[in-house]
């Protein structure tokens, strides 16, 4: 099978048919995260064969997404958690604090800003570096149609103008939509894609819970992904019931939006798998009612066995408590076979499960249009000799020279992942 194909064979947790077992429950929730430990001198990640890793960037503030202008540049929202006082009240929020802490996160307040990489000889030797735009609020997605940039802060969608070349940005961003935010804000990240046309943006927006416990009325909104018009900030629910939908990005084939979706913990070491999978219009994927289509979370309360009957099972499995984020079609990438035509994923890493799981950017290879086979890893070795994190990658990206980009919120680096020089 190659490139370490195999390995994700062995609980069933992956691919189109994953192999769900029976949820297992305990009254203190699994606490098993890596701890933050980053690497040391010139030591990288491991790279698949066929390939070669080095840093574009180091010394950010919590790298966390990424997205490349038209003229090569690389933006990179470095972000951290905005304030959120009462996702952190009782048992469950110390623990969630805990883990956050351990994991690398909110040791200091969020950067705020998006900095600006610009290798203008494409050999990471001379990369200038520019503080591009201050003045947001956990920024996280990023999308550029014609000369406006917008941002999806973890609050609001904003915006400013942008011309080709620019290296900062001085005008005050302007509000496009709100989002969904407050007190709890549990999944604060908010990520943002366009439609080819411009016309349309997309917001993922996550769950204010793990599995419901704020009550139905904290999720108001969320679990879904937004369809706003940018020109108006009227907006709908394009699709929900996807507890946490991060990574965002269309497979060119079928003109579907793609999106990777954490889904809950506490269930045990090996459910419920989260999942990419191509987002119908209109669709209900579960939760918090039920995850993985149609099996029923008996914590939630009150169920809803209407809304289990209209639940749709996704696409494909990414393995349980992976923490798969990032997404990236494969593009125009030129990396060699077999990381050629399909979508890419950052997998930030486990802390519910006795066995760590994640850590790693995959790949998973399409044929007409949807995903097939296992998982491929292409950027491994974040977990060190003794099991802390190294690394953690989050938003990916492809830049102008078709290297695979990786954001690693542990290292503070932008990784480049590109085809290896070939042997003479």
């Amino acid at each position: 099978m190659g490139y370490g194909a195999i390995q994700y064979d062995a609980q069933g947790e992956y691919g189109p048919s994953p192999v769900l077992p029976a949820p297992e429950k305990s009254l203190i929730p699994r606490l098993h995260i890596a701890k933050a430990k980053p690497w040391m001198g010139t030591d990288t990640p491991r790279s698949a064969p066929g390939t070669r890793v080095s840093a574009l960037a180091t010394h950010l503030e919590h790298p966390r997404w990424l997205y490349v202008l038209p003229n090569g540049d690389v933006l990179v929202a470095e972000s951290d958690a905005p304030t959120k006082p009462d996702d952190s009240k009782g048992i469950r929020g110390k623990i969630q604090k805990a883990v956050m802490k351990r994991a690398g996160s909110g040791a200091k307040p969020s950067a705020n800003q998006i900095t600006l990489l610009r290798d203008a000889a494409g050999d990471g030797a001379h990369v200038e570096r520019h503080v591009f735009l201050k003045g947001l609020n956990s920024p996280i997605g990023m999308v550029l149609v014609g000369a406006t940039l917008y941002v999806a802060n973890s609050d609001a969608v904003v915006k400013v103008p942008y011309k080709t070349g620019d290296t900062e940005i001085s005008a005050a961003p302007e509000p496009v939509v709100a989002l969904p935010a407050g007190r709890i804000n549990h999944h604060w990240t908010k990520t943002l894609i366009a439609s080819a046309d411009g016309k349309k943006l997309y917001v993922g927006v996550g769950s204010n819970s793990n599995a419901g416990e704020n009550g139905l009325e904290a999720e108001n909104e969320r679990n879904a992904v937004w369809e706003i018009d940018p020109s108006s900030g009227q907006h709908r629910i394009f699709a929900n019931g996807l507890r946490n939908p991060v990574g965002l990005a269309w497979q060119p084939e079928t003109g579907a939006l793609w999106v990777s979706v954490n889904e809950r913990d506490e269930l045990g070491d090996h459910v419920p798998p989260d999942y990419m999978t191509a987002v119908r219009d209109n669709a209900f994927y579960g939760f918090p009612f039920s995850y993985y289509g149609q099996h029923v979370d008996d914590r939630v309360k009150p169920q809803n066995p209407e809304m289990v009957a209209k639940a749709i099972a996704p696409d494909y499995a990414l393995g349980a408590h992976t923490a798969s984020l990032g997404l990236c079609w494969s593009g125009a990438a030129k990396l060699p076979a077999p990381f050629q035509h399909g979508m890419f994923v950052g997998q930030h890493g486990s802390w519910n499960r006795k066995d760590k799981s994640g850590y790693k950017v995959v790949f998973v290879a399409f044929e007409q249009g949807t995903p097939t086979g296992m998982p491929i890893e292409v950027l491994g070795g974040f977990l060190g000799p003794h099991g802390e994190a190294r690394g953690r990658p989050v938003g990916l990206a492809i830049d102008k020279q078709g290297s695979l980009l990786v954001a690693d919120d542990v290292a503070n680096t932008v990784w480049r992942v590109s085809a290896a020089p070939a042997s003479k």
